[in-house]
């Protein structure tokens, strides 16, 4: 133990375990973990009593400590099997639960029932434990494609990732988007070969499709000792020791000498490693071509700095539901993913012009903290932190940069999934959450020193709609408090209103995204709601320029309107980064310029709904080159009717089309069902195009309109014996065929006259 004199006050520290000893009664924890300072009120003078031997500042061993992970992977790869583990051998829980709980708990992680009932994971949870001393932050994220804002949002706020991948299904389609994410992010990642013990495990070539599929620079850091049901344990090629994992839960590990039957494998294995990482690594290169004996602290060190310059992503092997490998794999953690201290984050200053600027990442700084989720509890509006720089405190004011409120901190939490312990402060590096903050997801808090704001998360466009409406007139009230509470909590869900229809529509990722919250409308609010036909997001778009000269003239007593616009429209070429563009070309004064900006707002009015479908038109540009207006009849509405009517003037000639989403298919059926399902998919107007050989599974992959992707789930089950799975993600919108566009003109014009 260690002590500090400081005036009449007694600090201590210890490093014993995750147990913190203290000669005075705390009055703030002020480090999570191992590394706890009591009185932290005296943390400046405690800086500057330290002697000059001890210059390091007082959190650096703290920081140095921590970890925030993210666990992410395909669906049904073992994610939430795997947090399990990890929580278990931690000490956070003291038995195991599997996700499709037979004894009816389920996984912690799993904390809302429909996720213990379809045994999959909607959103994101946290929680943290403690291992050999360090601190561990863990978000699970969900697999599927339709919550994917769950992955993004947390792999924004995450400093490493482990990436697992199915030691049997290997490299799936949502693996490929995962690790698209964590590119997105610059998040360094481990892989973890789950699944050992399955039929059919095969790591090398689940390694072998990383590199091709992934373009990992990776190699295996360990190698399993049999396989399938003969799966016994790992061989470390760092430390070059075997491991094998007894007792009923794989709690005691035994370390042994390598079995003699596949030293050859192994040392084979081992040279790989080191050549793979001597790419990357010139120190290690450098000892490598001068023929020196490598040692274990020397691999160990080479690993870490390549993985954590995401030069490198080393491969774990194990089978989380058989407990076998979990605990090398924490180890793995704490060696090669990088702490806090180690990431560098920018913030954007408002102050000067959104000027690109370095966080520290350290408590000394003034706070800088990003809200990267929020969740509606019992208690209010849970709002998820990141610090990134600086301290928070209970009963601390902090500034909303968004909004300019400033507000106090009424409550702070640590979350394990979905409890919460309440703690005093926090500090840089720590994923916390408040209580009774009013904001929006992406949000930036700082202490009101700087004007900061981080960068926002990426957040895809929502595919599809359902009309929804309450089932009695008298739950209103708390269908629409559901609707707003699930908007301000996922990006992804969008609500709207149909102007012709007068309908509630719903927005999302997919048909499980709406599925999902329909139901959680029944369960949390006791709403029973009615859900009409999908509804696929169109879009029109135009092909060709068209001219317009439209003069607006009206005249009945009084004052009438004059406006007149000419000019023309013209497509933007696709994947242009702007959807609507409006240039006001007019030399002169031919149109007050005050009222420009009522013909823009005019077109873009138009623009919000096109004549062929009555769906919004993008891709779009309106030049406004001349014009005419009246000393006394000319106004902002005037001129905004013009616009209105000259767009839709000129709209048929410029030969619009329609524009429907397509979405990127894959599909995974056993070969002898591969005929039919090519066939199914040419039926639904898709194109194929890859088709891969797996074992005795085939992978096709498609790009099929989304419309026509309605019910697929049942018929792909009932064309392949319920043995074939598939999963779809928004590739882009593109023109639909001209048999389509009639048929979609007609029934629109159809209901309209039916109205």
């Amino acid at each position: 133990m260690t002590r500090f004199q400081i005036g009449s006050r007694l600090l201590s520290y210890t490093f014993s375990g995750s147990k913190t000893t203290s000669s005075v009664s705390p009055t703030t924890a002020l480090l999570q973990g191992n590394f706890q300072i009591q009185h932290s009120r005296h943390f400046s003078n405690l800086a500057s009593a330290t002697t000059k031997e001890e210059k390091e500042p007082w959190w650096k061993d703290s920081m140095e400590r921590l970890r925030n992970i993210g666990i992410s992977a395909h669906i049904d790869s073992g994610k939430t099997t795997l947090t399990e583990r990890i929580l278990y051998y931690t000490g956070r829980i003291h038995e195991i639960h599997e996700v499709r709980g037979r004894d009816g708990v389920g996984a912690k992680m799993d904390s809302m029932d429909l996720e213990r009932e379809k045994g999959i994971t909607i959103q994101s949870a946290a929680t943290y434990c403690t291992w050999n001393g360090y601190q561990v932050n863990i978000i699970d994220t969900p697999g599927h494609v339709d919550f994917t804002i769950e992955v993004e949002r947390a792999l924004r706020v995450l400093d490493g990732a482990i990436l697992v991948l199915c030691s049997v299904g290997g490299v799936q389609s949502q693996s490929i988007t995962v690790d698209r994410q964590m590119r997105r992010y610059e998040v360094p990642r481990l892989a973890f070969i789950n699944k050992l013990d399955r039929m059919g495990a095969d790591p090398w070539k689940v390694l072998n499709q990383a590199r091709s599929k992934l373009r990992h620079h990776s190699a295996a850091v360990q190698v399993p000792i049999g396989l399938e049901d003969d799966f016994q344990g790992l061989i470390d090629l760092v430390k070059m020791k075997a491991y094998y994992f007894h007792g009923s839960n794989g709690e005691k590990i035994v370390t042994a000498e390598i079995p003699v039957e596949i030293e050859a494998l192994v040392a084979e294995k081992r040279r790989e490693l080191i050549e793979t990482v001597s790419e990357v690594d010139d120190k290690l290169a450098d000892a490598f071509l001068a023929d020196e004996s490598i040692s274990t602290s020397d691999l160990e060190e080479a690993i870490r700095r390549a993985t954590v310059a995401k030069k490198f992503v080393p491969v774990f092997m194990g089978s989380a539901f058989k407990n076998k490998g979990v605990q090398p794999l924490l180890d793995g953690v704490l060696s090669y993913l990088p702490c806090p201290l180690e990431v560098s984050n920018y913030a954007l200053d408002q102050t000067k012009d959104e000027e690109k600027v370095v966080l520290s990442g350290t408590p000394d700084g003034p706070l800088v903290a990003l809200a990267f989720k929020l969740e509606e509890g019992r208690f209010g509006q849970l709002t998820y932190l990141r610090i990134y720089e600086g301290v928070i405190r209970k009963g601390d004011f902090i500034v909303n940069v968004n909004t300019g409120k400033k507000i106090k901190v009424p409550r702070l939490v640590r979350m394990h999934s979905n409890e919460m312990e309440d703690i005093q402060e926090a500090h840089a590096g720590q994923i916390v959450a408040v209580f009774g903050v009013d904001c929006a997801s992406g949000d930036t808090f700082t202490d009101g020193s700087v004007k900061y704001t981080m960068t926002s998360m990426n957040v895809p466009e929502p595919v599809m709609s359902l009309a929804i409406q309450p089932v009695s007139k008298d739950s209103g009230g708390q269908f629409s408090k559901a609707l707003n509470r699930f908007q301000k909590e996922d990006p992804t869900f969008r609500v709207g209103l149909d102007p012709e229809s007068a309908q509630t529509i719903i927005s999302g990722m997919g048909e499980l995204h709406l599925d999902i919250y329909v139901e959680r409308i029944r369960r949390e609010y006791k709403v029973d709601a009615s859900v009409g036909k999908p509804r696929v997001n169109f879009r029109e778009t135009i092909t060709q320029r068209a001219e317009f000269d439209y003069l607006h003239k009206k005249q009945s007593g009084g004052q009438g309107q004059y406006g007149r616009v000419c000019g023309y429209i013209e497509p933007i070429p696709q994947g242009s980064m702007t959807k609507f563009k409006f240039d006001n070309m007019i030399v002169g004064q031919v149109i007050p310029s005050n009222f420009i900006p009522a013909i823009e707002k005019g077109f873009k009015e138009a623009a919000n709904s096109g004549s062929l479908i009555g769906h919004p038109v993008e891709n779009l540009r309106i030049a406004l080159t001349d014009g005419a207006a009246h000393a006394v009849d000319s106004s902002e509405l005037a001129f905004k009717l013009a616009a209105i009517y000259a767009f839709r003037q000129c709209y048929t000639a410029a030969k619009p089309v329609i524009l429907e989403p397509v979405m990127l298919v894959e599909l995974k059926v056993p070969t002898e069902f591969q005929g039919t399902v090519a066939g199914d998919i040419n039926k639904r107007k898709g194109v194929i195009v890859g088709n891969d050989q797996d074992g005795d599974d085939s992978i096709i992959t498609a790009h099929v309109p989304l419309n026509n992707m309605f019910g697929y789930s049942t018929a792909l089950r009932s064309m392949t014996q319920g043995k074939g799975e598939f999963t779809m993600e928004y590739k882009e919108h593109s023109p639909v065929s001209q048999d389509v566009q009639m048929q979609l003109v007609n029934t629109y014009k159809a209901s309209k006259t039916a109205e």
